[in-house]
């Protein structure tokens, strides 16, 4: 399979890997000094089942590749503006794009630029980092992707979607489809908009935030406005999300930061207007009050550029 990942740090980046390894045809559309060490030494992954080295393609010129099979849409969110335009020369008729962008946005505004027809909306469960250029360090144990069609979903998981589900799993990727990429991309929202706020808004990784009963309520219940938002949106999120929610922090290791806090301390940009500020103006749309969600997004807005704690 013919593959382009715009995007190849943390995320794209290993998945971009894992493909490359089973066999694919996989270019890797990055930049700066990451994009020479990958053209000149490869792509080097520390993953929890072992360290491996990939040589893809690599470029910083998507109309140099050409159309592909699928394009994986994997920058942060800030970036849309510049990487979004990188779509139209690796699309072509029949080509799929599959988002794995944090937020549930990521979909319609890939769509504005090639069409909705070739969009499916992912949800990715890994954490990764960028250990020095040409080499991304898998941090946790997990690899996950969820997805599904981002438009029209059907009622069951769609030929294309459980195709590339077989693509995945031959990579070796954990992976689940779904027929309709509004519930998982929604339901990693509920979790991480208010994960990343609180985590970002006190500094703090989750445990000395989960030690106080007051700090687990008012997350719990920022949990439950993005839900109603989703629900609001015609999402058919699962009903026991906020008792999920629950069990996955109680398991989290106590230095666990969010991405959200990783950045913020290291004085990067923030994908804040995604996370907090996508759901307040959601929720504004239909009058839904999201108090503990608008404080976060106050709190952390103007650190959205990129200064320092």
């Amino acid at each position: 399979m013919r593959i382009a990942v715009i995007g190849a740090g943390a995320v794209g980046g290993y998945y971009g890997a894992m493909l490359a390894r089973a066999g694919n045809d996989v270019t890797l559309i990055a930049r700066g000094t990451h994009l020479a060490a990958i053209r000149e030494r490869g792509l080097t992954v520390r993953a929890s089942r072992g360290e491996f080295k990939v040589h893809p393609g690599a470029s910083d010129s998507p109309g140099e590749v050409g159309p592909v099979d699928l394009v994986l849409l994997a920058v942060k969110t800030y970036d849309n503006d510049t990487a979004l335009p990188m779509l139209r020369p690796l699309t072509a008729t029949g080509t799929a794009v599959l988002t794995l962008q944090n937020g549930v946005d990521s979909p319609a505004e890939a769509a504005a630029v090639i069409g909705g027809s070739h969009l499916l909306g992912g949800a990715a469960y890994i954490a990764t980092a960028i250990a020095a250029p040409g080499v991304i360090e898998q941090t946790g144990t997990h690899h996950r992707i969820v997805f599904g069609e981002a438009f029209d979903a059907p009622a069951e998981v769609s030929s294309r979607a459980a195709m590339l589900r077989a693509v995945l799993q031959d990579a070796g990727i954990e992976t689940e489809v779904v027929p309709d990429a509004r519930v998982p991309l929604w339901e990693k929202c509920i979790y991480l908009a208010p994960f990343a706020g609180f985590t970002g808004a006190s500094r703090l990784p989750i445990g000395p935030l989960w030690e106080h009963e007051e700090t687990r309520n008012l997350f719990i219940r920022a949990c439950g406005e993005v839900e109603a938002v989703a629900r609001a949106e015609g999402v058919p999120v699962p009903p026991d999300i906020p008792a999920r929610v629950r069990a996955y922090a109680d398991a989290l290791p106590p230095t666990t930061r969010s991405s959200l806090l990783i950045d913020l301390q290291a004085g990067k940009r923030l994908e804040v207007e995604a996370l907090q500020g996508a759901l307040v103006r959601r929720a504004r749309g239909h009058g839904i009050a999201v108090p503990i969600m608008e404080t976060l997004y106050a709190t952390l807005r103007d650190h959205t550029g990129g200064q320092r704690s």
